[in-house]
């Protein structure tokens, strides 16, 4: 049995060494070793086919039950099953109708995930300071992004280069957009404000490592705004429907990254303008209304003039009573002028010089100290009190003995001896009764 199946599988193997097939994928299977197990079938018949994991890591699409493709393979036996097989080389999409019709049911699963949702969208930065482009460094592209960038608003950027189609282009993709996601926000190399993926037009084949389902998920993953600038205006991806912005073309892209600086610049010289104007405005609004306030107030003249001329008035009324006053003090003058004479004068004179002579000598007679020349003593205290009674005298500590040539204190240590009786008085002497 195995020398029929080894020499079965040697004809099969030398016959069938290089095939082509055109069929429907059904029963697509990975298995854990990375190997993709399949059939192909068409109306009639079904053929087995395995494609060993170096192969199958190489495919530049997602292989699903119902895709049409084309495989290209030799055909070999497996002996444990005593059936045979085709051991798939390179698989393709069998024409463009069915890369759409792959591309609607990958839309169609990635959409009910909620990867296109709106809410998730995010806002690009206004003015980005670092961006980052996902795109072939030798392309035009990239040459029309920094053109652009240069032309309306200088910015740095960051170019991962990848490739944009063939095999492997997806994968590079999505690690540059993840790549960029995983830089530090302070470090050696910045990380992007914004991150534009772009690449020139092409077949749908051509742009075909953008409808992947592991480009779609970065992006939609991505922690930066993302904007998707694949083809030309009438190209359409699942990375544009992922991304937060979809630009028609690359330079388009680089429009919407930045703002034009000159126009910019001339919206703050604007905003600037204004701000003057608002600052201002109060000051002339209020300066208008000053000036028309002042306008209905009166003139200065037609509120001064009553009060001059009333002023006025009572200049020439006082002129006049002061004139008048005058006339009349100059009459009563006149009138106690005649009255005065000389003699009248002198006689009022003496009278009023003898008046001040008799009042002189008796306040001289009234001088107590006057009498001190006769041999009399006046007694006082420190305090110069004059003292008239015993009792006064000897209450103090210290008299004060007043003689006619100067005065003589006496300190009194002693209760003072009782009060002697009194003498008749004597009659006055002619002196005495002239004093008073």
């Amino acid at each position: 049995m195995s020398e029929i199946s080894a020499l079965l599988k040697r004809t099969v193997e030398d016959r069938f060494g290089f095939v082509r097939v055109r069929g429907e994928l059904s029963g697509v299977k990975r298995a854990a070793s990375g190997h993709l197990y399949l059939a192909l079938k068409d109306e009639n018949a079904r053929l087995d086919g395995v494609m060993w994991r170096g192969t199958a890591q190489r495919l530049n699409f997602q292989p699903e039950d119902g895709l049409e493709v084309v495989a290209t393979g030799k055909l070999t036996t497996y002996p444990g099953r005593s059936n045979y097989q085709m051991v798939i080389e390179r698989m393709e999409v069998a024409g463009e109708g069915a890369l759409l019709a792959l591309l609607a049911k990958t839309k169609a699963r990635l959409e009910a995930e909620g990867l296109f949702a709106p809410q998730r969208k995010r806002a690009l930065p206004y003015l980005p300071d670092v961006i980052g482009v996902v795109t072939s460094p030798t392309g035009a592209v990239i040459r029309d992004i920094l053109h652009r960038l240069a032309d309306r608003f200088p910015s740095r950027v960051l170019v991962w280069p990848v490739l944009v189609q063939g095999q492997g282009a997806a994968a590079q993709v999505a690690a540059a957009v993840r790549g960029f996601s995983a830089l530090p926000h302070i470090g050696a190399i910045p990380r992007p404000d914004l991150v534009i993926v772009a690449r020139g037009g092409g077949s749908i084949e051509d742009l075909w490592a953008f409808n992947e389902e592991v480009v779609v998920r970065a992006i939609a993953e991505s922690q930066i705004p993302v904007i998707s600038a694949v083809g030309h205006e009438t190209d359409t991806t699942l990375a544009d429907f992922a991304a937060d912005r979809r630009a028609p073309t690359p330079t388009a892209a680089a429009e919407m990254a930045v703002p034009v600086r000159a126009d910019l610049a001339n919206q703050l010289a604007e905003l600037a303008l204004r701000q003057r104007r608002a600052v201002l405005r109060p000051l002339q609004l209020g300066r208008e209304r000053l000036a028309a306030r002042a306008d209905r107030l009166p003139k200065l003249d037609a509120l001064l003039s009553p009060q001059a001329q009333k002023l006025d008035d009572l200049g020439e009324r006082l002129r006049r009573s002061l004139a008048d006053r005058t006339m009349l003090a100059r009459g009563d003058l006149q009138r106690v002028a005649g009255r005065l004479s000389l003699p009248l004068l002198t006689a009022r004179l003496d009278r009023a010089r003898d008046r001040l002579e008799a009042s002189g000598r008796f306040l001289h007679s009234l001088d107590p100290d006057r009498v001190l020349q006769r041999g009399y003593v006046r007694v006082s205290a420190a305090d110069g009190r004059t003292l008239v009674s015993r009792e006064a005298a000897a209450a103090e500590a210290r008299l004060d003995l007043h003689f006619r040539d100067g005065v003589l204190a006496v300190a009194t240590g002693e209760a003072p001896p009782p009060p002697r009786p009194r003498s008749p008085p004597r009659p006055p002497s002619p002196e005495q009764g002239k004093l008073l």
